[in-house]
């Protein structure tokens, strides 16, 4: 068996696979994951939709290369999202001036905003403060709504140890969450 006949085996079903898929199902049904994954990694804005369409971008590009028989294609779009959020945190960033940063213009009550913009900023604080990974395990369970399987295949990481580290890492997330509730 020559490469070139190898390459044909592996290269007709992806082809086939990728040609087969409505693109456009796919895109309503995964968006919203994906966007959340990047709303708990860069908080939410232009910033999580302009990493979300550079994820589908980066499907759509490559979309020959998934293959159906390896995993399922949300797994392998977390996957991308995962890559380029890493592409993300390593390009050099900009200082912006206060002035230039926009607030949340309309809210309910000015109460009840200033309680919502202080608990989401407590709470990224809190995620802030994780290792790289946590913080990337928990954008994925709980901004992409990833299952543990999928985490797990997305990171290299066997299933117990997503749940395990999940599970230690949302209990110590609790614990701080309240011990600075009673602090303040």
């Amino acid at each position: 068996m020559t490469v070139r006949t190898r390459i044909a085996e592996w290269v007709a079903p992806a082809t086939a696979a990728a040609a087969e898929m409505d693109w456009e199902a796919v895109y309503r049904r995964e968006l919203p994951r994906v966007y959340n994954f990047f709303r708990y990694r860069v908080g939410p804005g232009p910033v999580a939709e302009d990493l979300t369409s550079a994820t589908f971008e980066k499907a759509w590009r490559a979309r020959l290369a998934y293959r159906r028989d390896v995993g399922a294609f949300s797994t392998w779009l977390l996957t991308i999202a995962r890559h380029v959020g890493v592409d993300h945190f390593r390009r050099p960033r900009r200082d912006l001036p206060i002035e230039e940063i926009d607030s949340p213009s309309r809210a309910p009550t000015p109460e009840q905003e200033a309680l919502r913009v202080s608990d989401l900023e407590r709470l990224q604080s809190l995620l802030g403060e994780l290792p790289q990974r946590e913080r990337e395990l928990i954008a994925f369970k709980y901004g992409s709504g990833a299952t543990n399987r999928e985490i797990a295949k997305a990171t290299g990481l066997s299933e117990s140890n997503v749940g395990t580290i999940l599970h230690r890492t949302v209990c110590g997330l609790r614990e701080r969450w309240q011990a600075k509730e009673t602090n303040r």
